[in-house]
């Protein structure tokens, strides 16, 4: 059967969040402020082979609801989800679309695939949504977790769930979460019972600008003429820059080995920063680095599938000798 292209480009929602955190509530609070005569179309992913979230949404006239069970969507094959979508888009022709990827998912994924020139003409992005259970706040074992993290890095606008059931403990997590992420330049919402209004998340899709390119050292090996090449493993370095902040990443191969107290040093002498956070291999076994300016932590870490360090900062940074004195805590010799 042949599909008919979309003939209006579709504002679109992408509703994420962690296990549990409350998309679905929120989302179901979001459908019934559908003004009449208007059709919504809903994107649901599990992970698994059993779909039950799609039997919680609106069956009525309306709404169109499909889910793409098995795996995830955001980093999955995209040709299920780019032909899931390309039929509920021409068979419906909604009005509106919500996408809810799984809570195992990565947004960022999804919505890099989704801003591709491919669908420009067919949907319109809106800010990504990431939703946050605000009672679990204060589980430390829980907010830690690096899809956690993820998924609130790609959010524009960050909405606090639960918050009837939050704690003093929770309240305080916020605030610090809240400063964690000051260079995301995200907005928090807080809405009671689940019930936010469309207009305070209809907003337009302010992207990230990102590169990921070979370490800077490396680049020097290539002429200013020539395209570097695709970066598809370690390692590299990247930076991301958004609403005037920027910040700039490199990840290691794990079994690349540091030099603890000299990598504690050279971390210590960065001036003029907003947030630091790293996890190395070292010969002090693997340790965290947390730091803001009012705070700097570390401690033991358990075994990560990488060496990895971000830079938050607002100022224009000489990355070049950074990476550079970073690699001289490089205690190994192995060349990979």
């Amino acid at each position: 059967m042949k599909l008919l292209t979309p003939q209006k480009s579709v504002p679109t929602h992408i509703i994420s969040g962690f296990l549990g955190a409350g998309k679905t509530t929120l989302l179901n609070s979001l459908l019934a402020q559908k003004p009449k005569g208007e059709v919504w179309a809903v994107l649901m992913n599990e992970f698994g082979q059993i779909g039950v979230d799609q039997n919680l949404l609106p069956q009525t006239e309306g709404y169109a609801v499909k889910e793409l069970l098995g795996g995830c969507l955001c980093c999955s094959s995209q040709l299920p989800m780019q032909i899931a979508l390309s039929r509920l888009l021409s068979e419906t022709q909604p009005d509106r679309l919500f996408i809810e990827p799984t809570g195992l998912g990565h947004p960022a994924q999804l919505l890099e695939q989704l801003t591709e020139p491919h669908w420009q003409s067919q949907i319109q992005m809106r800010a990504l949504v990431t939703v946050v259970d605000g009672s679990r706040l204060h589980e430390q074992e829980w907010v830690k977790q690096n899809l956690y993290a993820d998924q609130l890095k790609a959010a524009q606008i960050v909405v606090i769930s639960h918050a009837e059931h939050m704690q003093a403990v929770d309240e305080q997590a916020l605030q610090q979460l809240q400063q964690e992420y000051l260079a995301y330049a995200q907005t928090w919402l807080k809405p009671t019972l689940g019930q936010l209004q469309l207009v305070e998340i209809d907003l337009p899709y302010q992207g990230i600008q990102r590169k990921i390119q070979p370490l800077i050292q490396i680049q020097k090996k290539y002429s200013n003429e020539s395209a570097l090449p695709e970066i598809k493993q370690l390692p590299y370095h990247y930076v991301e820059t958004a609403q005037g902040y920027s910040v700039a990443g490199w990840k290691f191969s794990k079994r690349w080995q540091f030099d603890f107290y000299d990598l504690l040093d050279l971390l210590c002498e960065q001036q003029q920063w907003l947030r630091i956070k790293g996890i190395f291999n070292t010969n002090q076994g693997w340790k965290s680095f947390n730091f803001n300016p009012n705070q700097f932590n570390y401690q033991s870490a358990p075994e990560n599938v990488d060496n990895r360090i971000e830079v938050i900062v607002q100022t224009e940074r000489d990355w070049a000798l950074f990476e550079t004195q970073l690699l001289a805590c490089r205690i190994d010799t192995e060349t990979d």
